[in-house]
């Protein structure tokens, strides 16, 4: 009778179990789906992993759309206790159609990507390529500078490594410059990725082999843009004395120009897939696990393991969606920072303490060699960043109206609230990673200027619009990184035009309207990162001028990385196009020079 009795209630419990599951299941569809649909992450979708930016071998080499979805959603959980704060809104602003001051631009032309003529990455290596011989030595690398100066040249050295056939020991990072950041490689980059992903290219190893840790090294101090063949030959001949050889300095040590092609496509390999960021940096910038939401019927076994399972499905970018739920957002890389300021000696809209402030800085400063700058000169020549209030007379003359989300990528911004009123009063929507996240999320990070930095550029990367108030390190590695993925919309202010149109202005010549964002949106309308050929040297300069007066490859990765697919359409007005701003940039360089 009892055992009857048991059979009985097991048959019940079973299809109860059953249905509890199914509901549960069907609960955890829809809380995942309604999920989707409030933070939507259009990009992130073209990625087999979320937790990171696409890569060549996940690049779906479709065209990108000009055209985006507009959504109107709440602000993050956290937002809402800062909801009193005069410059968030109490919701997200539905923006339909931003009219400039001219009175010519809508929504659609101002967030329009530039055409892309359909170039795609084509990084892969020719069938000549081989898997790295024996190497002969090691070669140490100790960066310095920022972290964009920092990644750029480790992507160098592990061309060079490739060059003189040697084994890499993971670069190490800068600590004693101007940041004094104490990162190691593994805190800032994906170590065991960044080996597994070279491979095929050149081998990396995490320290020195300890037999080698007293042989006798070299510190060589590699010479600036350096030619495929100085590395072969030169760097190259040392191996017959030396089994260690270590890198003096790192970074701008190799040519921009007439390296092979494999050469070449390996750097981009380097910078665009193998550097992938720490897995928390990642996690923070792109992607944040579902919250934990009470679900009272999770009391079976089974259903709780389903929900365990489920949990760890990484749904909700922590930056970039929190600034998609404003609608399109401008990465505004605002330069205004006081090392930048310093180093450069630009005083412009600063007090006479501010000023005397930063020339101390940078006679304090060993590694700047340059000590007397004339800041008016530097301010007309095009070399100062632009000021938060130039930036927005700016913005505000391409057209964005007062509703546009701004995401400020940088640091803390010199003199604070007092330089930040009057971009503040033209747009109230400016967002930080410090506005964005809370301090908990932002506690890793905190203190460490490389991983903080880490985080402003993977929303620069992944923002609708990027701007540069200066064509610095990080501008120059978003505006490449932008490019290689499909020559996102990229506006780089021409400064030294802009700074004589804001003199007018300040002598009263000129006045904020029509007629001056004609004059600003006629100036920029090839600047907005459409494709075309990396601008060589200048024309009558010679020798290391020349060299250095070429445009970065970091900055435009084209022709070397990317390659136009074949078209029956492709015509004599594309290249006529492509030379145009080829002379547009030499003009320009000749001016800065």
């Amino acid at each position: 009778m009892i055992q009857r009795r048991r059979r009985r209630m097991v048959a019940v419990d079973k299809p109860r179990k059953i249905l509890v599951c199914t509901a549960c299941v069907i609960a955890l569809v829809g809380l995942l789906t309604g999920y989707v649909r409030v933070f939507p992450s259009p990009r992130a979708s073209n990625s087999s992993d979320p937790h990171k930016l696409p890569t060549q071998h996940e690049f779906n080499y479709q065209k990108l759309s000009a055209e985006k979805k507009w959504t109107e959603e709440v602000a993050p959980p956290h937002l809402s206790e800062q909801q009193s704060s005069p410059h968030l809104p109490k919701a997200p602003v539905s923006l339909h159609k931003f009219n400039g001051a001219g009175g010519n631009l809508d929504s659609e032309k101002l967030w329009k990507l530039p055409e892309a003529r359909d170039f795609v990455p084509c990084i892969q290596p020719s069938s000549n390529y081989t898997t790295p011989d024996k190497t002969r030595g090691y070669l140490l690398v100790r960066t310095n500078g920022g972290l964009n100066q920092m990644r750029t040249g480790i992507c160098d050295m592990v061309a060079v490594a490739r060059i003189i056939n040697a084994t890499l020991v993971v670069p190490e990072l800068d600590k004693r410059s101007f940041w004094r950041d104490t990162s190691n490689f593994s805190d800032v980059f994906d170590e065991d990725h960044f080996i597994n992903a070279l491979a095929n290219d050149v081998k990396v190893v995490k320290k020195l082999p300890k037999e080698l840790s007293s042989a006798t090294k070299i510190v060589k101090h590699f010479k600036s843009m350096s030619s495929f063949k100085y590395y072969r030959d030169v760097i190259g001949s040392l191996w017959e004395e030396y089994r260690v050889i270590r890198a003096a300095k790192f970074d701008s040590r190799l040519t921009n120009n007439d390296l092979p092609s494999d050469i070449q496509k390996l750097r981009c390999r380097a910078c665009y897939e193998a550097l992938r960021f720490a897995p928390q940096i990642e996690a923070m910038g792109k992607v944040i696990s579902l919250t934990l939401i009470s679900i009272h019927f999770l009391a079976s076994s089974a259903c709780f393991s389903l929900f365990i399972v489920l949990i760890k499905f990484p749904i909700l970018q922590v930056l970039v969606d929190r600034m998609r739920s404003y609608g399109h957002f401008i990465a505004l890389h605002l330069r205004f920072e006081k090392d930048m300021l310093a180093y450069s000696g630009c005083t412009h809209g600063l007090s006479n303490a501010e000023a005397k402030e930063l020339e101390t800085i940078r006679d304090e400063t060993a590694n700047w060699k340059v000590k007397e700058i004339d800041a008016t000169e530097q301010r007309y020549r095009g070399q100062c960043p632009l000021t938060p209030k130039e930036v927005g007379i700016f913005l505000n003359a391409l057209g964005f109206t007062s509703e546009t989300p701004i995401y400020i990528a940088a640091g803390e911004i010199y003199g604070g609230v007092t330089h930040m009123a009057d971009l503040r009063s033209r747009y109230p929507l400016l967002m930080s990673k410090e506005i964005l996240a809370s301090v908990a999320e932002l506690e890793p990070f905190t203190n460490h200027s490389s991983q903080m930095a880490a985080l402003d550029y993977i929303v620069s990367v992944e923002s609708d619009v990027f701007i540069p108030s200066y064509s610095g390190n990080m501008a120059r590695a978003v505006e490449g990184h932008r490019r290689f993925l499909g020559h996102r919309k990229t506006i780089s202010p021409d400064r030294r035009g802009l700074v004589h149109l804001f003199g007018q202005i300040e002598k009263g010549l000129l006045k904020e309207g029509s007629k001056l964002s004609n004059r600003i949106i006629e100036i920029h309308k090839n600047l907005q990162g459409s494709p075309r050929r990396r601008g060589g040297s200048v024309p009558g300069t010679k020798s290391m001028e020349s060299t250095h007066s070429e445009e970065a490859f970091y900055t435009n990765p084209l022709p070397d990385c990317l390659c136009q697919r074949a078209s029956q359409n492709v015509n004599t007005s594309i290249r006529e196009s492509n030379r145009k701003v080829d002379r547009s940039m030499q003009k320009e360089q000749l001016k800065v020079l």
